[in-house]
């Protein structure tokens, strides 16, 4: 808990902070709450697309609560965005969790 309240205070200085987010985020899916942390996924890839980590998790997220679709559609954002980046390593990781899940 000490971990997200420290996350919390940080972000009462910079709210807008993808970083920061994305690490609340990953706190909150350890504690089982996925509303917030996809919550969180989903404004950091609103706001700042090109912060290519947050599709690989939102869309496991999404694929544990059983939105099968809207995950696919996270991973094909997060693959395109990837790609435009040049982001080889994040390309491959969501290719493959696509794949897993599309095959």
């Amino acid at each position: 808990m000490e971990r997200i309240e420290k996350l919390k205070e940080f972000l009462l200085i910079n709210p807008k902070d993808s970083f920061l987010q994305h690490a609340l985020a990953l706190e909150y899916i350890k504690l089982g709450n996925d509303e917030a942390a996809r919550g969180l996924f989903e404004d950091i890839v609103n706001r700042e697309p090109g912060y290519i980590g947050t599709y690989y998790h939102l869309a496991k997220l999404l694929e544990r609560i059983e939105l099968t679709d809207k995950a696919i559609e996270v991973y094909e954002t997060g693959m395109a965005e990837a790609k435009k980046a040049g982001d080889n390593h994040a390309f491959g990781e969501l290719r493959g969790a696509y794949e897993e899940l599309t095959f």
